[in-house]
C-alpha cells in the first residue's frame, strides 16, 4: 500500500515542515505504508527552473504534481490545520471525490 502526505506549509519554516512530515512518515509506515514523496526538492521545481518553463503561477504547479501524485497512492495522510490550508482543502476535496482513503493527524 501506497500513501502521500497532504501538509500545510505557509507560514512554517523548513524546520518546522520537515517535523511534521517525518511524524507523518513515521505514523505510515508504522500502518504497513510506502510513503510516495510529494516533497518536490529537486532543481525542475526550483523558482528560477519554473519561470524558465513558463510556470506563471508557482503555488499551483505544486498543487497540480501533488494532485498527479494522487493516482499512485492508496490513501492520504492529512497533517494537523490541513483545514485552513488551500492546497491541502483541495487535495481533500479531490481524495473525497475519487474515493481516495483519508487519514488524518
Amino acid at each position: 500500500m501506497k500513501a502521500m502526505i497532504s501538509q500545510p506549509m505557509a507560514g512554517k519554516t523548513d524546520g518546522q515542515i520537515e517535523g511534521d512530515r517525518n511524524r507523518a512518515i513515521a505514523e505510515l509506515e508504522g500502518r504497513g505504508y510506502e510513503v510516495v514523496n510529494t516533497l518536490f526538492t529537486d532543481e525542475w521545481y526550483s523558482e528560477p527552473c519554473m519561470k524558465e518553463r513558463g510556470v506563471v503561477n508557482i503555488p499551483l504547479c505544486y498543487l497540480a504534481k501533488s494532485i498527479e501524485h494522487m493516482c499512485l497512492v492508496d490513501a492520504v495522510y492529512f497533517v494537523d490545520g490541513w483545514q485552513e490550508a488551500r492546497g491541502c482543502r483541495i487535495e481533500h476535496d479531490a481524495a473525497v471525490a475519487y474515493g481516495v482513503k483519508r487519514i488524518y493527524e
